[in-house]
């Protein structure tokens, strides 16, 4: 269905690939493990085959994140991810890049709208960010991934984070970058957009069910401004 902006009362964040530029870090980290082997690539250009890796087994990714969390294992492994990161805090490195435009966008949606974060990351993993970047005191509720008893694709973090929020889910919108999201949003009653800065493919997103694609999750401003659209795809 196309996005209906009139509904929108508050929004929901995914973290990996949305406000955090994940996908280039793992596209820069996968290049530099190739470099030893690049006279085997094509144009021996490893940039460019990193990140075509990276998009063709998101969609695997996705499937398999999902594994652990039926099978019980999500709080343990976010654990895991919780210790990698103290790990890299220790070294001193910085362990996350924001993707261009967010801080803006942030600071001005949180003047008009409720915010929150629903993450798959560990609680841990989850303030390093926001701390990072000093966006915690933007979100009214965060949701990460031991939250609830299921993580995305289950919808129970988009109905949690709406009622912290104090609203009717269908009045809240998820934004995302993964089919995941998509299938979160939907499956509990929320409209979605899909940003393509992230993980996720224009055709996944679309089939997913996404309400509406944007280029760069900073183009949501624009579309928020101009409350008289409807019908927007």
């Amino acid at each position: 269905m196309p996005l209906d902006i009139t509904r929108i009362r508050a929004l929901c964040f995914d973290v990996d690939g949305t406000l955090s530029d994940t996908d280039d870090r793992y596209v820069q980290k996968l290049a530099g493990w190739l470099r030893p082997i690049r006279f085997l690539l094509p144009r021996q250009d490893c940039l460019r085959f990193a990140r075509k890796m990276v998009m063709v087994t998101e969609t695997p990714a996705t499937i398999f994140f999902g594994i652990p969390d039926r099978l019980g294992l999500d709080k343990g492994i976010s654990k895991i991810g919780d210790y990698l990161y103290r790990q890299r805090l220790n070294k001193k490195e910085a362990p996350f890049t924001l993707i261009p435009g967010v801080s803006e966008m942030l600071e001005q949606l949180h003047t008009s709208y409720p915010l929150c974060i629903v993450t798959a990351r560990g609680q841990r993993s989850t303030d390093l960010f926001l701390n990072q970047f000093n966006l915690k005191h933007r979100f009214s509720a965060i949701v990460t991934a031991r939250t609830c008893r299921h993580t995305k694709p289950h919808p129970d973090p988009v109905l949690w984070a709406a009622n912290e929020m104090g609203f009717p889910v269908e009045t809240c919108l998820m934004i995302g970058d993964t089919t995941v999201d998509i299938l979160a949003a939907k499956a509990a009653g929320a409209q979605v957009v899909g940003v393509l800065c992230g993980f996720g493919t224009r055709a996944e997103l679309l089939e997913a069910g996404a309400d509406l694609i944007l280029e760069n999750t900073a183009d949501l401003t624009k579309i928020l401004e101009n409350s008289n659209q409807k019908g927007i795809v």
